[in-house]
């Protein structure tokens, strides 16, 4: 489904991280190009 697809990826420190979302769209086929997990207050 994201085969060939090129994301950015931004986490939320106290939900979801970034880590974790890149390696279910890297699992989906895409090539992450930048990964960061932030704490947005």
């Amino acid at each position: 489904m994201l085969k060939a697809k090129k994301v950015i990826v931004f986490g939320e420190r106290d939900d979801i991280s970034g880590k974790t979302i890149g390696t279910c769209l890297q699992a989906a086929g895409a090539e992450i190009i930048y990964e960061s997990t932030a704490c947005f207050v």
